[in-house]
């Protein structure tokens, strides 16, 4: 199928972000420098950003027809089988596209290598245009990714590329049964956080870090490891488990292969909820008489290489 359309999506800067918040530029320089911030950085953020961004568009513009949007609009954007995907901004904006691309290819492009890392994002402004025209000959290399799906008893389904969500919509404690390998507990936890092998440098990195940081204090020189999984593979952690009268913590972490899954079935009578990829305002409400079943989905994600 012929491309013929490429949508680039991208991000508002937290420059951006702050004069929407405070009207003028002027008053978000205010804010932050009364409270002793350093508003060049946001500045020089914005300008590379954009610089990157008017650079990316203006290659793109000849070779394929293309139209930008926003982050915020991808919940309700309808991606064709006919577009090519360019995504530009951090590792976690292409996260939060792969779930809504319907298998496009996607380029990822990095705008500030200074100060992105770029796990996911293998192109600069320099070099993603050979790409873009490797996608229009049907003739590119790809890597496919495999997304962690979230399927309620009542149908409802929500796919993750990096990770999912499953507890309370607030700091309050989530309290819920869960079932893995044959074994049932209830719990009371501030949540689960099940992990795509993308997500595994994201979240889940940051709950390693406090694990091997607290247990440090105890067991000196610990060397830390990270997790190591399979593109067919998604590892879940419960976050803070608290053992109780009523609460157990054995079942605090695994790893879920093939046709094996997790399941939660929410206690809470309201605020329960399931996220993914960082998206809080695309969720699945997960209330008393929830069951979600967590395992890996049949859709892909089409990652495009150089």
């Amino acid at each position: 199928m012929s491309i013929e359309y490429a949508i680039i999506v991208k991000n508002k800067t937290r420059l951006e972000s702050l004069i929407e918040r405070f009207n003028t530029k002027a008053q978000a320089k205010f804010y932050i420098e009364s409270f002793g911030g350093n508003f060049n950085d946001y500045e020089s953020e914005h300008e590379i950003f954009q610089s990157s961004l008017i650079s990316l568009q203006t290659q793109l513009s000849s070779v394929v027809k293309n139209k930008t949007v926003e982050r915020i609009y991808l919940p309700s954007f309808i991606f064709s089988e006919k577009n090519l995907i360019i995504v530009i901004g951090q590792d976690g904006l292409v996260a939060n596209t792969a779930k809504y691309a319907k298998g496009c290819p996607i380029i990822a492009v990095n705008p500030d290598k200074n100060r992105y890392d770029g796990v996911l994002l293998p192109f600069d402004t320099s070099d993603f245009l050979p790409g873009v025209e490797n996608v229009l000959d049907d003739n590119f290399p790809s890597k496919i990714m495999r997304f962690a799906e979230a399927t309620l008893n009542d149908g409802q389904r929500l796919l993750a590329f990096n990770d999912l969500f499953i507890g309370a919509s607030s700091h309050i404690s989530a309290r819920y049964k869960i079932s893995f390998n044959q074994n049932t507990e209830e719990h009371s936890s501030s949540g689960l956080i099940v992990s795509t092998l993308a997500g595994s440098t994201g979240w889940l990195s940051s709950v390693f870090n406090m694990a091997y940081g607290v247990t440090n204090m105890f067991e000196k020189d610990l060397t830390p490891k990270r997790p190591e999984l399979k593109d067919n593979e998604l590892l879940f952690v419960v976050r803070e488990p608290f053992k109780s009268i009523r609460t157990q913590t054995g079942i605090n972490a695994g790893v879920i292969r093939n046709q094996n899954s997790l399941t939660s079935e929410s206690l809470r009578p309201s605020g329960g909820v399931i996220f993914s990829d960082g998206i809080e305002t695309d969720f699945l409400k997960f209330n008393s008489g929830s069951i979600a079943k967590i395992g890996i989905a049949p859709e892909t994600a089409k990652i495009v290489l150089k």
